[in-house]
Parts: structure tokens; sequence; C-alpha cells
């Protein structure tokens, strides 16, 4: 295809709360890539993002030709080069910025699931949403290694184009129990003016799903969001902080006509009040860390 884009990514916040990682194997309007109209990008890109604790973030990217790409039915699902992309693993090795990064991680999860679905506007999907993970990430002369390395999540969303605005989010809870409770939500301009909504919680083995988000505050600048999500039988309450750490990055729109900013923070903090509706009292969730948030673009809460 000439337009278009498709990302496998993941995120995984360290057990011992030194830092995270954001890793994107990316495929970029392919059909253009020959073309002269295409200075701007390779059309497949690996990228890692290093969140470290109380430190400005590092982000390394490397360029393959479409050459390098491999996409099949069969595992290894997608190929850019030496970097891999399993059901439960992946492996990588790039070189950028005079360094040398590498990785070999495997995760497992117990819930997936489609946030989004609209046809040729694209789709965003979560396979791993309570993804725990194990395995290494070596950086130069760093190296992060372990059987429990950390929590996260893993997805894969593709689109002709990006939206022109979009706040999307994921925060990971350990619970007592040992169990993983999730929450995910995003929103994104669509045609006609409309605004696609939606979060999911994925709490004691069941998900509950909210469609009709009031947002309280939504600030690009400083990477703030908060909502109200009601639905059915639940009503929770969230506020996102990634103000610490922001990563902000430039991406190239599908056609090559110029590059937008994409504002990231995989150490971000969330706090969550959830009141089911045959209960007496709210839950409360809350991380400083484990949480994402990404925001592109502007529009009137």
């Amino acid at each position: 295809m000439r337009r278009r884009y498709e990302s496998w990514f993941l995120r995984l916040g360290l057990a011992d709360g030194s830092g995270a990682w954001w890793i994107r194997y990316l495929l970029t309007s392919p059909g253009r890539a020959s073309s002269q109209h295409a200075p701007l990008a390779s059309p497949c890109q690996v990228w890692a993002t290093w969140f470290p604790q109380n430190d400005v973030p590092e982000s390394y990217i490397q360029h393959f030709p479409l050459e390098a790409l491999k996409l099949q039915p069969t595992e290894p699902f997608v190929e850019i080069g030496p970097n891999r992309l399993y059901d439960d693993h992946c492996h990588g090795a790039i070189e950028a910025g005079g360094k040398k990064l590498s990785w070999n991680l495997r995760y497992h999860s117990t819930f997936r699931t489609t946030i989004s679905h609209k046809g040729w506007i694209g789709f965003s999907r979560t396979p791993h949403s309570d993804a725990v993970f194990s395995g290494e990430i070596m950086l130069g002369d760093k190296v992060f290694r372990g059987d429990h390395l950390g929590v996260g999540l893993q997805g894969h969303n593709c689109g002709f184009r990006h939206r022109h605005f979009w706040t999307w989010m994921h925060a990971s809870f350990p619970q007592n129990d040992g169990t993983l409770s999730t929450f995910e939500a995003l929103i994104y301009e669509m045609p006609f003016g409309l605004v696609f909504r939606k979060a999911l919680l994925w709490h004691r083995g069941q998900p509950i799903l909210f469609r009709k988000l009031i947002e309280s505050r939504r600030d690009r600048q400083h990477m703030q969001w908060g909502f109200l999500a009601t639905s059915r039988s639940a009503k929770l309450e969230i506020t996102i902080d990634g103000a610490a750490g922001v990563h902000r990055l430039p991406y190239t729109k599908t056609d090559y006509s110029g590059t937008f900013e994409v504002a990231n923070n995989s150490r971000a903090g969330a706090r969550i009040e959830l009141k089911l509706k045959n209960s007496a009292s709210a839950e409360q969730f809350l991380t400083e860390s484990n949480a994402v948030l990404e925001m592109a673009g502007d529009y009137v809460v």
C-alpha cells in the first residue's frame, strides 16, 4: 500500500522500578518506499526508548530497507532484519546514536482485547494486556535481566493515516493475590466531527467495558489526562500524570508530506477509583510509574 502505517510495540516497566522500555517495530507506507517523494523515513524502522527513573529518556531508531521486511501468518509474524516478533516472545538488535542495543524477551498474559476496529480507519489491539516479561535487554554495557523482568503490554495498531489527535493510555496494577489488573483507554478523531471513546478494565478475571467517557482534563503540554468512565455495572474515575520524563518525537505522515509531534511517557503514574454498582465502597488502584500515556494533536475538552 502507498499510504499506511502498522506498528507492533511493547511497553515494559521494570520490576525494580529503575525505569521502563518502549520497543516498536514499524512499517510505514511501503508502496512509497522507492518514491522520490519519500525522503523523510525508511519504510521499515525499529524503535527503542529507555525511560530511566529520574533522568531524561533515551531514544534509538534504526531504519531498514523494504527488503529487510518479512510478514507471514506463521511465526515469526514480523521480521525486520534481525528483529523478530512471535506470539509470546521477541528479540532484536539495532545500532543508533553510536550505541548497540539488543533484547530477548518472553511474555505471557491472561487477557487480550481489541480496543478499536474501524475498517479503513484502522485498528488498535492488545494481544497481551496483562503481560509479565522475562529475559534481557542490553544497552551498551548496561544489562537488564530477570525471570520476572517487569510488567506491561504488547500491542498492535494500524491505519491508512495517523489521526489528527489521539490520547491513549495503559496501566498495570499488581494485586495482593499475585494477579495483574490493567486499564486501557483510547480516544481519537473520527470523520464528520465525531470522537471515538472507549476504556476497558481487566480486574479479577473479568473485563468491564466503558463506552461513556467524560473528560475533566487533557493537557498535552504537561501530559496530564483525567476522565470519568461509566458503564451499566460500574463507575470509574481516573487521573494520569506523565509530566515527569515525557519524551517527544516526530512521527512521519503516511503521505510523507511532513512530520508531527507525538508525546509519550512510559513511566507515567495513574490513580483509579472504581465503584461497582452493587458494592458499598469504592476500590482504589494506584501506580506511580507503571502506566504509559501517549498524546498527539489538540482539541478542546
